[in-house]
């Protein structure tokens, strides 16, 4: 945890956010495979609206993936990397219900769901550290995924 002093930040703390990142790095992992495959096998009448709202989803899922090993590394932790290690962690499991769009939607609803509670957690941890830089973060991907969740939603006719 080299970089915490040079941050500004305590080690303990940035040992307890990387950790916690990386919980939610296993749940985006699997969040985008699932969005993948649901993009890829999708069936039906659905097909054409769904298949690229899909594309768009895992794209910046895969952003974010991106963004959060960047700032697991940047309070000076690794991040994981093996699916292996994701499934252990998760909290979103694998789908196996890729090609029906209503209950792909339904899954991506409940995965929103996941990371946007693990992301207010991590509002709450970061606040109390002063960790301003995962705090912004975390804010900003909320703000993004509960108009994603209002649209989903819609969709759905809810």
């Amino acid at each position: 945890m080299k970089n915490a002093s040079i941050i500004g930040l305590k080690e303990a703390d940035c040992k307890k956010i990387a950790e916690k990142l990386n919980v939610l790095l296993a749940n985006y992992s699997v969040f985008y495979q699932n969005t993948r495959g649901s993009h890829w096998n999708i069936k039906g009448d659905q097909f054409f609206t769904l298949h690229p709202k899909f594309e768009e989803l895992y794209n910046s899922l895969v952003l974010k993936i991106d963004e959060i090993a960047e700032r697991i590394l940047t309070l000076g932790a690794t991040p994981a990397h093996n699916y292996s290690d994701y499934l252990q962690v998760a909290t979103i499991k694998e789908s196996k219900e890729v090609t029906d769009g209503n209950k792909s939607v339904e899954q991506i609803l409940s995965s929103f769901k996941v990371v946007i509670d693990l992301q207010r957690e991590l509002l709450d941890i970061t606040d109390e550290a002063g960790d301003e830089g995962t705090n912004s973060q975390m804010s900003d991907y909320i703000t993004e995924q509960e108009k994603e969740v209002w649209m989903y939603n819609s969709y759905l006719g809810k």
